[in-house]
């Protein structure tokens, strides 16, 4: 017995929800497959500033001695003491980016050298005394990063 044109369109219907029972399957299942691993640049960075924040809440000694820890070796003579002020940084991960013609002073560090959009808070005594949006340089070197300590205006 041949199917009837009523049994070739119900055969074209399920063959179609199967198909897009199976595009949406792949589809969902890629939606929630773990997100591809950072790169080491914005971990590190990540972790910077993560160590930052932690040595700022820890008081002025302790955010001192994280900025002479951390201090690019190029620059090691180049740290300035910030009294009792802490400095806390907000980075925006998604702005990191390669920026290999900075040279601070005309020097250019060794190493890869990135940029990254960052909200600065100073605080002294707990209290607000700056807020400023602007851009930090890190540099990856020797698998460490390494950044450029702050120096207040005179």
């Amino acid at each position: 017995m041949a199917a009837g044109p009523q049994s070739a369109a119900t055969g074209r219907i399920r063959h179609r929800w199967a198909v897009l029972v199976g595009v949406s399957t792949v589809l969902f299942a890629a939606g929630c497959a773990a997100q591809a691993t950072e790169s080491e640049p914005l971990r590190l960075s990540r972790q910077y500033f993560a160590d930052n924040n932690i040595a700022a809440a820890q008081g002025p000694q302790a955010q001192q001695e994280f900025f002479r820890r951390t201090q690019h070796p190029d620059f090691l003579g180049q740290n300035c003491e910030l009294g009792e002020t802490t400095v806390e940084i907000d980075p925006a991960s998604s702005t990191l980016r390669p920026d290999p013609e900075f040279a601070p002073d005309g020097i250019r560090p060794r190493g890869d050298i990135w940029a990254i959009g960052v909200e600065v808070t100073t605080r002294m005594a707990d209290s607000i005394t700056g807020h400023q949006i602007g851009s930090l340089h890190l540099v990856l070197l020797d698998g460490r990063m390494h950044g450029f300590a702050p120096c207040p205006a005179r």
